[in-house]
């Protein structure tokens, strides 16, 4: 069988190659990747290269295949799994596997299992983890970010509040509190808006800041106000850098209460201190955003911590629950990761957006693996319909639907590219 993939050979070395896959052993699953969502993660990794603690030393000699938000269809079951799997389901993936303390995971660590790909090898391990579930939704796009919407959730899940009758610890966010996602118009902060808006235990308040107005306005589009008070929160969208004390401002929102549960969605030491100034008593800050730098560092009031109860922790990743919870919520309607995309693409365009995607605007770059297709922003699709009859076709569709991507906008381009689903 042969594949289309992007691999990775060294710091910056990305290369689409084509290649024969090898036949399947009883225990490996063959699978069709349709959707592969491009993560930040995947540019630290290519910016390191060896030096990830991921990634393998012979990738010179052995690359591996990027990409580890990637959904699609089984194509080939080893006969260790025919009694689980079937071809021709679809597939959802958990990339986080920690198999046997093993940092080794898709799209970072192996030859022939990754997600920028047409056809990829699903290891025994992810087997074995449950870590491959079967998924019936409308759409793969979905699928691809139920891997980050897991993380989001695995975020939500992991903090906690203390009990000063006895040590039982309280976990997730504080049911009827305040939470502040800073940080958070980008694709990662409004998807933890749209699950926060619609937890069991949902808070009283979520205050989103960002100094963008740019992105403060496309957010105020996919999620407003409105949609959040119809679910009982209070959403507040803030610009800081308009702010002349911001954390006597933000504060004031809470009316003095400050904040149970902060997330700090940008690795940035100032961000980080002003987050440990919004606690409220017995707050939990989550510092969710992934620095590159292995000694970065800020300073945090150490009184607080003791006589305030006031605490950090930090979530990377989500398990198999949240990724279950992810897409269970996804296809019910209740949260919509269609709000994290900007941009769709094919596998072409996968090597130089993950290359540049600092440097990229707008929030998730999505691309389908079966086709080529320059990246190409949502909000471009009407100026490009004026001469091209597909952009046109996916500009009248995402504007019935907020500007967003959508499970049709999905089969517009797998009919027009005749993509065999």
């Amino acid at each position: 069988m042969k594949t289309k993939a992007v691999r990775m050979y060294g710091t910056r070395d990305l290369r689409l190659e084509e290649f024969e896959l090898p036949p399947i052993k009883e225990d490996e699953i063959l699978v069709k990747v349709m959707s592969d969502s491009i993560c930040m993660s995947t540019y630290k990794l290519v910016e390191q290269g060896k030096k990830h603690k991921r990634a393998p030393q012979n990738i010179d000699t052995n690359p591996v295949i990027i990409g580890h938000e990637f959904a699609g269809v089984i194509v080939e079951v080893g006969e260790k799994w025919k009694d689980q799997f079937k071809p021709g389901q679809k597939f959802a993936q958990q990339p986080a596997l920690n198999y046997k303390g093993s940092l080794a995971s898709p799209g970072y660590s192996y030859e022939f299992f990754g997600g920028a790909c047409t056809y990829c090898i699903i290891p025994h391990e992810v087997m074995e983890l449950g870590c491959l579930m079967v998924y019936d939704g409308d759409s793969f796009f979905e699928a691809s970010l139920g891997e980050p919407m897991s993380c989001i959730i695995g975020g939500y899940h992991g903090n906690y509040h203390t009990n000063k009758r006895n040590h039982d610890l309280a976990v997730g966010t504080k049911e009827g509190g305040n939470i502040i996602i800073l940080g958070g118009c980008g694709p990662m902060g409004l998807g933890a808006v749209s699950y926060g808006i619609q937890i069991e235990n949902k808070p009283a308040r979520i205050v989103v800041t960002d100094i963008s107005e740019e992105k403060i306005t496309r957010a105020r589009e996919v999620i407003p106000e409105e949609k959040a008070a119809e679910n009982g929160v209070e959403l507040h969208y803030v610009n800081t850098a308009a702010m002349a004390d911001p954390v006597k401002e933000l504060v004031d929102i809470t009316e003095g209460h400050g904040y149970d549960d902060v997330f700090v969605y940008v690795p940035s030491r100032p961000v980080v201190e002003m987050a440990d100034k919004l606690l409220a008593f017995d707050g939990c800050m989550n510092f969710f955003a992934g620095p590159t730098d292995n000694q970065f560092k800020a300073e945090i009031n150490m009184y607080n911590a003791h006589y305030t109860s006031a605490h950090i922790m930090g979530t990377t990743g989500g398990n198999n629950d949240d990724l279950i919870e992810a897409n269970q919520l996804a296809a019910a309607g209740k949260i919509e990761p269609a709000v994290m995309v900007t941009h769709v693409g094919g596998i072409d365009s996968i090597a130089e957006a993950t290359l540049n995607l600092p440097k990229i605007p707008g929030g998730k770059k999505l691309t389908y693996t079966q086709f080529d297709m320059p990246l190409t922003a949502i909000e471009d699709f009407g100026k490009l319909g004026e001469t091209d009859p597909l952009f046109k076709k996916l500009d009248e569709v995402c504007k019935k639907n907020r500007g967003l991507w959508s499970a049709e906008a999905e089969k517009i381009l797998f009919e027009h590219f005749q993509v065999e689903v």
